[in-house]
């Protein structure tokens, strides 16, 4: 049987900006091996996987083209977006999704769809070896949670320049990378960049999971809890954080780009 399988761009409102993510609603759980080869066939950062509960919720699973992940942001907004925009729940229906990151929800609010998640906050660690020649930029704090390592460096245009050698990064046993500066653009509160090139995904364009880092951290640094952020990365996208103790809410908008058949 055919499947549909759906593509978003999500952390944006413009079409070809953000971050794609694909999402496939299955009608029963389907072998990890299969998602595996449909995420590398898809070759975007995520590829989602929905299972509809008997309750109306859901069960979610994300893929990059390597590896599955413990946490997605970009690829649930993706997937509350898909359930909207085709019917499977009404509008004014809360997204809820069980996950390896335990239960995360989803509201349509004015165009802009409000995931709870769990923040992750940092912790501040020593810099590993070989982090500044990697990242050809000097760390001005080095932090690490569960999933990342967290750098800020001293500006906005030293994020932005950034070229890393993939290489070298492949040598930190990390999920990724976040480096962060001070926004020096009028509107916004922190600017960032993710690299995962261990997950098979040298950059990431817009990652919701890192803001549940950074939200925290830039709730410490800046003595507030509400933030309007940009990745700035080539594609770009915006991300509104707001912490709640242990949790994070991350709101982002997202436009569907591509719909067609999965037919193995």
């Amino acid at each position: 049987m055919a499947l549909t399988i759906t593509q978003v761009d999500a952390f944006t409102s413009e079409p070809f900006g953000g971050n794609p993510a694909a999402v496939c609603l299955l009608p029963a759980p389907a072998e990890t091996a299969w998602m595996q080869r449909v995420a590398r066939e898809m070759n975007l950062s995520e590829t989602a996987f929905l299972v509809r509960r008997e309750t109306g919720e859901f069960d979610l699973r994300w893929f990059t083209p390597t590896v599955e992940v413990d946490l997605c942001g970009h690829a649930t907004l993706a997937s509350a977006h898909v359930l909207w925009e085709e019917g499977q729940l009404p509008p004014d229906r809360r997204a809820v999704f069980h996950t390896r990151s335990g239960r995360l929800s989803a509201e349509l609010r004015g165009g802009w769809i409000e995931m709870d998640f769990p923040a992750e906050p940092d912790e501040p660690v020593p810099a590993p070896d070989g982090l500044a020649a990697a990242l050809g930029a000097e760390p001005a704090y080095v932090g690490r949670n569960r999933f990342d390592y967290l750098i800020e460096v001293d500006a906005q245009r030293t994020v932005e320049r950034l070229a890393p050698d993939m290489r070298r990064l492949r040598d930190l046993e990390t999920r990724g990378i976040i480096v962060t500066a001070r926004a020096e653009e009028e509107g916004f509160d922190f600017v960032s960049r993710f690299f995962a090139p261990n997950t098979g995904v040298d950059e990431d364009p817009v990652t919701g999971s890192a803001h549940c880092c950074l939200g925290p951290y830039w709730q410490r640094r800046l003595g507030r809890s509400a933030f309007t952020a940009r990745q700035v990365s080539e594609r770009g996208g915006l991300v509104k954080v707001t912490v709640r103790g242990e949790r994070v809410t991350l709101s982002g908008q997202a436009v569907t780009v591509l719909r067609g058949k999965l037919l193995s």
